[in-house]
Protein backbone atom coordinates (compact mmCIF):
# COMPACT_ATOMS: atom_id res chain seq x y z
CA UNK A 1 0.00 0.00 0.00
CA UNK A 2 2.98 2.25 0.58
CA UNK A 3 4.66 1.71 -2.38
CA UNK A 4 1.49 2.14 -4.11
CA UNK A 5 1.13 5.62 -2.16
CA UNK A 6 4.89 6.39 -3.42
CA UNK A 7 4.20 5.89 -7.15
CA UNK A 8 1.16 8.01 -7.63
CA UNK A 9 2.67 10.87 -6.16
CA UNK A 10 5.54 10.38 -8.16
CA UNK A 11 3.66 9.88 -11.18
CA UNK A 12 1.23 12.95 -10.22
CA UNK A 13 4.42 15.09 -9.28
CA UNK A 14 6.16 13.83 -13.02
CA UNK A 15 3.03 14.95 -14.56
CA UNK A 16 2.91 18.44 -13.67
CA UNK A 17 6.69 19.14 -14.26
CA UNK A 18 6.92 22.83 -14.35
CA UNK A 19 4.76 23.58 -10.94
CA UNK A 20 6.67 20.39 -9.74
CA UNK A 21 10.19 22.75 -9.99
CA UNK A 22 8.85 25.50 -9.05
CA UNK A 23 7.79 24.59 -5.54
CA UNK A 24 10.61 22.47 -5.06
CA UNK A 25 13.03 25.59 -5.32
CA UNK A 26 12.55 27.13 -2.29
CA UNK A 27 13.38 23.60 -0.26
CA UNK A 28 16.31 23.38 -2.31
CA UNK A 29 17.68 26.73 -1.81
CA UNK A 30 17.35 26.42 1.59
CA UNK A 31 18.69 22.46 2.36
CA UNK A 32 21.75 23.47 0.15
CA UNK A 33 22.38 26.07 2.01
CA UNK A 34 21.91 24.55 5.62
CA UNK A 35 24.28 21.86 3.76
CA UNK A 36 27.14 24.25 2.80
CA UNK A 37 27.11 25.93 6.28
CA UNK A 38 27.14 22.88 8.35
CA UNK A 39 29.60 20.58 6.52
CA UNK A 40 31.64 23.84 6.16
CA UNK A 41 31.66 24.93 9.67
CA UNK A 42 31.79 21.00 11.09
CA UNK A 43 35.15 20.52 8.66
CA UNK A 44 36.05 24.17 10.31
CA UNK A 45 35.42 23.02 14.12
CA UNK A 46 37.73 19.78 13.05
CA UNK A 47 40.37 21.61 12.10
CA UNK A 48 40.22 24.06 14.89
CA UNK A 49 40.06 21.49 17.18
CA UNK A 50 43.17 19.44 16.02
CA UNK A 51 44.94 22.89 16.06
CA UNK A 52 44.33 23.15 19.60
CA UNK A 53 45.20 19.49 20.67
CA UNK A 54 48.45 20.57 18.73
CA UNK A 55 49.35 22.92 20.93
CA UNK A 56 48.96 20.83 23.76
CA UNK A 57 46.62 21.18 26.92
CA UNK A 58 49.51 22.34 29.27
CA UNK A 59 49.85 25.99 27.65
CA UNK A 60 48.23 28.99 29.01
CA UNK A 61 48.16 32.75 27.39
CA UNK A 62 48.03 36.30 28.85
CA UNK A 63 46.86 39.17 27.27
CA UNK A 64 46.25 42.84 27.98
CA UNK A 65 42.44 43.77 28.40
CA UNK A 66 39.82 42.34 30.56
CA UNK A 67 38.36 39.55 28.18
CA UNK A 68 39.86 37.86 24.65
CA UNK A 69 37.62 39.98 22.69
CA UNK A 70 38.99 43.04 24.38
CA UNK A 71 42.79 41.70 23.71
CA UNK A 72 45.07 44.42 22.91
CA UNK A 73 42.79 47.33 23.70
CA UNK A 74 43.91 47.76 27.28
CA UNK A 75 45.51 50.95 28.26
CA UNK A 76 47.90 49.07 30.59
CA UNK A 77 50.27 46.23 28.28
CA UNK A 78 51.92 43.28 29.89
CA UNK A 79 55.56 44.32 31.04
CA UNK A 80 58.51 42.58 31.67
CA UNK A 81 57.52 43.09 35.40
CA UNK A 82 54.46 40.89 34.42
CA UNK A 83 56.65 38.08 32.26
CA UNK A 84 58.40 38.15 35.48
CA UNK A 85 55.67 37.67 38.19
CA UNK A 86 54.62 34.56 35.75
CA UNK A 87 57.43 33.07 35.75
CA UNK A 88 58.06 32.73 39.50
CA UNK A 89 54.31 31.97 39.77
CA UNK A 90 54.21 27.90 40.81
CA UNK A 91 53.94 25.60 38.29
CA UNK A 92 55.19 27.80 35.55
CA UNK A 93 57.91 25.64 33.54
CA UNK A 94 58.97 28.70 30.31
CA UNK A 95 57.35 31.95 29.85
CA UNK A 96 57.53 33.37 26.05
CA UNK A 97 56.12 37.10 25.35
CA UNK A 98 56.02 38.44 21.59
CA UNK A 99 55.11 41.98 20.35
CA UNK A 100 53.65 42.80 17.33
CA UNK A 101 52.73 46.18 15.44
CA UNK A 102 51.34 47.35 11.76
CA UNK A 103 54.37 49.59 10.10
CA UNK A 104 54.31 50.53 6.06
CA UNK A 105 56.61 47.61 5.15
CA UNK A 106 58.42 47.79 1.26
CA UNK A 107 59.38 46.02 -1.00
CA UNK A 108 60.93 47.20 -4.25
CA UNK A 109 58.62 49.89 -5.73
CA UNK A 110 55.79 48.43 -3.63
CA UNK A 111 54.78 49.03 0.32
CA UNK A 112 52.24 48.18 2.45
CA UNK A 113 50.65 47.67 5.82
CA UNK A 114 51.00 44.39 7.64
CA UNK A 115 51.87 42.65 10.93
CA UNK A 116 55.65 42.60 11.97
CA UNK A 117 55.78 40.54 14.84
CA UNK A 118 59.15 40.04 17.35
CA UNK A 119 59.70 36.75 18.59
CA UNK A 120 61.28 35.66 21.69
CA UNK A 121 64.35 33.36 20.35
CA UNK A 122 66.08 31.49 23.68
CA UNK A 123 65.83 27.90 23.20
CA UNK A 124 62.72 27.80 25.52
CA UNK A 125 60.63 30.61 24.96
CA UNK A 126 61.00 29.74 20.95
CA UNK A 127 59.75 25.90 21.66
CA UNK A 128 56.61 27.30 24.01
CA UNK A 129 55.68 30.31 20.57
CA UNK A 130 56.33 27.27 17.50
CA UNK A 131 54.41 24.68 19.59
CA UNK A 132 51.48 27.51 19.76
CA UNK A 133 51.56 29.33 16.73
CA UNK A 134 52.63 26.02 14.72
CA UNK A 135 55.10 27.56 12.63
CA UNK A 136 57.25 25.82 10.37
CA UNK A 137 59.85 26.67 8.02
CA UNK A 138 59.00 25.90 4.07
CA UNK A 139 62.43 26.94 2.78
CA UNK A 140 65.49 29.21 4.02
CA UNK A 141 66.17 28.89 8.21
CA UNK A 142 64.58 30.52 11.13
CA UNK A 143 65.69 33.32 12.73
CA UNK A 144 68.06 32.20 15.87
CA UNK A 145 69.16 34.04 18.82
CA UNK A 146 71.69 36.76 17.59
CA UNK A 147 69.91 37.63 14.24
CA UNK A 148 69.99 41.42 13.66
CA UNK A 149 68.84 42.50 10.24
CA UNK A 150 66.86 39.63 9.07
CA UNK A 151 63.61 38.31 9.05
CA UNK A 152 61.42 35.40 7.75
CA UNK A 153 58.33 35.74 5.74
CA UNK A 154 54.54 34.46 5.75
CA UNK A 155 54.33 32.24 2.73
CA UNK A 156 51.47 34.20 1.16
CA UNK A 157 54.52 37.20 1.25
CA UNK A 158 56.17 35.06 -0.89
CA UNK A 159 53.72 35.10 -3.29
CA UNK A 160 52.95 37.27 -5.97
CA UNK A 161 49.82 39.80 -5.67
CA UNK A 162 49.32 38.38 -2.32
CA UNK A 163 51.01 41.12 -0.17
CA UNK A 164 53.08 42.65 -2.63
CA UNK A 165 52.86 43.15 -6.90
CA UNK A 166 56.10 40.71 -6.81
CA UNK A 167 56.44 38.31 -4.48
CA UNK A 168 59.62 38.08 -2.25
CA UNK A 169 62.53 35.39 -2.44
CA UNK A 170 65.27 34.20 -0.08
CA UNK A 171 67.63 37.25 0.02
CA UNK A 172 65.40 39.56 -1.10
CA UNK A 173 65.40 43.18 0.98
CA UNK A 174 62.46 44.39 2.90
CA UNK A 175 62.56 47.79 4.48
CA UNK A 176 60.68 48.68 7.94
CA UNK A 177 60.86 51.92 8.95
CA UNK A 178 63.55 52.85 7.06
CA UNK A 179 65.86 50.27 7.66
CA UNK A 180 66.33 47.39 5.39
CA UNK A 181 65.94 43.38 6.74
CA UNK A 182 67.46 40.52 4.54
CA UNK A 183 64.49 37.71 4.11
CA UNK A 184 66.44 34.47 5.72
CA UNK A 185 63.11 32.07 5.45
CA UNK A 186 59.74 31.39 4.52
CA UNK A 187 56.91 29.88 6.40
CA UNK A 188 54.55 26.88 5.27
CA UNK A 189 51.02 28.29 5.08
CA UNK A 190 49.38 28.99 8.66
CA UNK A 191 45.87 28.63 7.12
CA UNK A 192 45.56 31.78 8.94
CA UNK A 193 45.57 34.53 6.11
CA UNK A 194 46.78 37.38 8.75
CA UNK A 195 49.44 35.04 10.15
CA UNK A 196 50.79 34.01 6.55
CA UNK A 197 50.91 37.60 5.15
CA UNK A 198 52.87 38.83 8.54
CA UNK A 199 57.01 39.23 8.62
CA UNK A 200 58.76 37.77 11.89
CA UNK A 201 62.09 39.28 13.31
CA UNK A 202 64.12 38.98 16.68
CA UNK A 203 62.07 40.74 19.14
CA UNK A 204 65.38 42.41 20.68
CA UNK A 205 65.73 44.21 17.38
CA UNK A 206 62.09 45.09 16.73
CA UNK A 207 62.37 46.62 20.78
CA UNK A 208 65.19 48.94 18.66
CA UNK A 209 63.82 49.69 15.32
CA UNK A 210 60.24 50.74 16.81
CA UNK A 211 61.81 52.04 19.93
CA UNK A 212 59.60 49.47 22.31
CA UNK A 213 61.19 49.37 25.70
CA UNK A 214 58.47 47.40 27.98
CA UNK A 215 55.62 46.17 26.77
CA UNK A 216 54.41 42.17 25.76
CA UNK A 217 51.12 42.14 23.42
CA UNK A 218 50.84 38.62 24.44
CA UNK A 219 52.53 36.02 26.95
CA UNK A 220 52.55 32.34 26.09
CA UNK A 221 53.72 29.62 28.76
CA UNK A 222 53.93 25.94 29.63
CA UNK A 223 52.83 24.17 32.77
CA UNK A 224 55.34 22.19 34.37
CA UNK A 225 54.32 18.53 34.42
CA UNK A 226 51.86 16.74 37.33
CA UNK A 227 50.05 20.16 37.67
CA UNK A 228 46.50 21.41 37.15
CA UNK A 229 46.26 23.57 34.37
CA UNK A 230 43.65 25.50 35.67
CA UNK A 231 45.04 26.29 39.10
CA UNK A 232 47.86 27.16 37.49
CA UNK A 233 46.07 29.84 35.93
CA UNK A 234 44.31 31.03 38.97
CA UNK A 235 47.51 31.48 40.60
CA UNK A 236 48.63 33.41 37.82
CA UNK A 237 45.83 35.88 37.97
CA UNK A 238 45.97 36.03 41.51
CA UNK A 239 49.67 36.92 41.44
CA UNK A 240 48.82 39.42 38.57
CA UNK A 241 46.24 40.99 40.07
CA UNK A 242 48.44 41.33 43.45
CA UNK A 243 51.05 42.77 41.60
CA UNK A 244 49.17 45.31 39.97
CA UNK A 245 46.80 46.34 42.62
CA UNK A 246 44.14 45.39 41.19
CA UNK A 247 40.45 43.64 43.37
CA UNK A 248 39.00 40.72 42.37
CA UNK A 249 36.45 41.70 39.11
CA UNK A 250 39.04 44.54 38.27
CA UNK A 251 41.43 42.67 36.14
CA UNK A 252 42.64 44.44 33.06
CA UNK A 253 44.44 41.13 31.86
CA UNK A 254 42.99 38.00 30.91
CA UNK A 255 44.55 34.70 31.94
CA UNK A 256 43.62 31.22 28.88
CA UNK A 257 44.09 28.12 29.40
CA UNK A 258 43.81 25.81 25.74
CA UNK A 259 40.65 24.29 26.88
CA UNK A 260 38.75 27.96 27.67
CA UNK A 261 40.58 29.51 24.12
CA UNK A 262 38.84 26.41 22.54
CA UNK A 263 35.44 26.97 24.34
CA UNK A 264 35.80 30.96 23.54
CA UNK A 265 36.23 30.32 20.08
CA UNK A 266 33.88 27.49 19.97
CA UNK A 267 31.05 29.24 21.37
CA UNK A 268 31.70 32.24 19.03
CA UNK A 269 31.47 29.82 15.96
CA UNK A 270 28.42 27.93 16.86
CA UNK A 271 26.69 31.67 17.42
CA UNK A 272 28.02 32.48 14.17
CA UNK A 273 27.05 29.25 12.64
CA UNK A 274 22.97 28.50 13.96
CA UNK A 275 22.85 32.28 12.80
CA UNK A 276 23.49 31.58 9.24
CA UNK A 277 21.52 28.35 9.48
CA UNK A 278 18.35 30.63 10.72
CA UNK A 279 18.85 32.73 7.82
CA UNK A 280 18.96 29.97 5.22
CA UNK A 281 16.25 28.42 7.05
CA UNK A 282 13.61 31.27 5.95
CA UNK A 283 14.14 29.41 2.67
CA UNK A 284 13.08 26.42 3.77
CA UNK A 285 9.75 27.82 5.38
CA UNK A 286 9.21 30.12 2.21
CA UNK A 287 8.93 26.23 0.39
CA UNK A 288 7.18 24.62 2.79
CA UNK A 289 4.66 27.38 2.15
CA UNK A 290 5.37 26.78 -1.37
CA UNK A 291 4.01 22.95 -1.07
CA UNK A 292 1.17 23.77 0.76
CA UNK A 293 -0.29 25.97 -2.32
CA UNK A 294 0.82 23.53 -4.94
CA UNK A 295 -1.28 21.21 -2.79
CA UNK A 296 -4.09 22.88 -2.09
CA UNK A 297 -4.26 23.58 -5.97
CA UNK A 298 -3.80 19.70 -6.38
CA UNK A 299 -6.66 18.87 -4.41
CA UNK A 300 -9.00 21.30 -6.31
CA UNK A 301 -8.04 19.94 -9.89
CA UNK A 302 -8.06 16.09 -8.48
CA UNK A 303 -11.94 17.03 -6.27
CA UNK A 304 -13.21 14.63 -9.25
CA UNK A 305 -10.54 11.74 -8.73
CA UNK A 306 -11.23 11.73 -5.13
CA UNK A 307 -15.05 11.72 -5.40
CA UNK A 308 -13.96 8.44 -7.57
CA UNK A 309 -12.20 7.07 -5.05
CA UNK A 310 -14.05 7.25 -2.34
CA UNK A 311 -16.97 5.75 -4.46
CA UNK A 312 -15.63 2.86 -4.60
CA UNK A 313 -14.45 2.62 -1.19
CA UNK A 314 -11.50 5.00 -0.16
CA UNK A 315 -11.39 5.99 3.20
CA UNK A 316 -10.38 9.20 4.82
CA UNK A 317 -7.62 7.96 6.26
CA UNK A 318 -6.81 6.79 2.48
CA UNK A 319 -6.93 9.81 1.03
CA UNK A 320 -5.42 11.57 3.46
CA UNK A 321 -2.45 9.65 3.15
CA UNK A 322 -2.26 9.96 -0.02
CA UNK A 323 -1.83 13.63 -0.33
CA UNK A 324 0.44 14.26 2.61
CA UNK A 325 2.95 11.41 1.36
CA UNK A 326 2.78 13.37 -2.17
CA UNK A 327 3.76 16.40 -0.23
CA UNK A 328 6.59 14.85 1.69
CA UNK A 329 7.71 13.51 -1.75
CA UNK A 330 7.83 16.78 -3.09
CA UNK A 331 9.55 18.03 -0.10
CA UNK A 332 12.25 15.30 0.22
CA UNK A 333 13.00 15.30 -3.97
CA UNK A 334 13.85 19.01 -3.13
CA UNK A 335 15.99 18.16 -0.33
CA UNK A 336 17.90 15.78 -2.08
CA UNK A 337 18.58 18.13 -4.93
CA UNK A 338 19.47 20.54 -1.73
CA UNK A 339 22.22 18.48 -0.83
CA UNK A 340 23.30 17.89 -4.02
CA UNK A 341 24.32 21.50 -4.53
CA UNK A 342 25.07 22.10 -1.10
CA UNK A 343 27.51 19.31 -0.79
CA UNK A 344 28.88 20.40 -4.06
CA UNK A 345 29.07 23.93 -2.72
CA UNK A 346 30.93 23.15 0.04
CA UNK A 347 33.28 20.53 -1.78
CA UNK A 348 34.39 23.79 -4.50
CA UNK A 349 34.91 26.02 -1.59
CA UNK A 350 37.25 23.48 0.43
CA UNK A 351 39.04 23.86 -3.27
CA UNK A 352 39.06 27.20 -3.57
CA UNK A 353 40.32 27.88 -0.30
CA UNK A 354 42.79 25.12 -0.83
CA UNK A 355 44.05 26.53 -4.09
CA UNK A 356 44.09 30.52 -2.79
CA UNK A 357 45.64 29.97 0.86
CA UNK A 358 47.37 26.78 -0.01
CA UNK A 359 46.35 24.96 3.21
CA UNK A 360 43.23 22.08 3.58
CA UNK A 361 42.24 23.77 6.92
CA UNK A 362 39.17 24.32 5.76
CA UNK A 363 37.10 20.83 4.73
CA UNK A 364 33.80 19.85 3.92
CA UNK A 365 32.58 16.98 6.30
CA UNK A 366 29.98 16.08 4.43
CA UNK A 367 28.58 13.06 7.19
CA UNK A 368 25.50 10.67 6.42
CA UNK A 369 23.99 11.93 9.22
CA UNK A 370 23.77 15.24 7.55
CA UNK A 371 23.02 14.27 4.48
CA UNK A 372 20.35 11.68 5.37
CA UNK A 373 18.85 14.13 7.72
CA UNK A 374 18.66 16.67 5.65
CA UNK A 375 16.69 14.77 2.87
CA UNK A 376 14.42 13.27 6.05
CA UNK A 377 13.73 16.93 7.47
CA UNK A 378 12.96 17.76 3.55
CA UNK A 379 10.30 14.96 3.57
CA UNK A 380 8.76 15.99 7.20
CA UNK A 381 8.66 19.60 6.06
CA UNK A 382 6.34 18.46 3.02
CA UNK A 383 4.44 16.38 4.89
CA UNK A 384 3.66 18.81 7.40
CA UNK A 385 2.85 21.59 4.89
CA UNK A 386 0.94 19.49 2.73
CA UNK A 387 -1.42 18.30 5.81
CA UNK A 388 -3.61 20.89 5.55
CA UNK A 389 -4.44 20.34 2.09
CA UNK A 390 -4.99 16.51 2.76
CA UNK A 391 -7.25 17.21 5.26
CA UNK A 392 -9.43 19.08 3.10
CA UNK A 393 -9.25 16.28 0.43
CA UNK A 394 -10.34 13.82 3.19
CA UNK A 395 -12.73 15.35 3.68
CA UNK A 396 -14.83 15.91 0.97
CA UNK A 397 -18.26 14.28 0.37
CA UNK A 398 -18.47 11.66 -2.55
CA UNK A 399 -21.38 12.88 -4.01
CA UNK A 400 -20.17 16.69 -4.32
CA UNK A 401 -16.78 15.90 -5.13
CA UNK A 402 -18.61 13.81 -7.72
CA UNK A 403 -20.45 16.98 -9.40
CA UNK A 404 -16.93 19.09 -9.56
CA UNK A 405 -16.15 18.04 -13.14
Amino acid sequence: MITDYFSYAFKNLKHRKTRTWLTMIGIVIGIAAVVSIISLGQGLENAITSQFEEMGTDKITVMPGSSIFSAGMSAIPLTQKDHDVITRTKGVLYVAGMIYLSPRVEYKDDSTYTFVIGLPLDSNSKRVFESMQNFEIDFGRDLKSGDGNVIVVGSSVAKDNKLFEKGVVLGSKITINDIDFKVIGVLKPIGNEQDDQSVYININRARDVFDIEDKYDVLFLQTKPGFVVSEVADDITEALRKSRDLKEGEEDFNVQTTEQLQESFGTIFSIVQWFLIGVASISIVVGGIGIMNTMYTSVLERTYDIGIMKAIGAKNSNILSLFVIEAGTLGAVGGLIGVIIGGGFAKIVELASVAALGTDLLQAHLSFELLAGSILFSFVVGMASGAFPAKQAAALKPVDALRWE
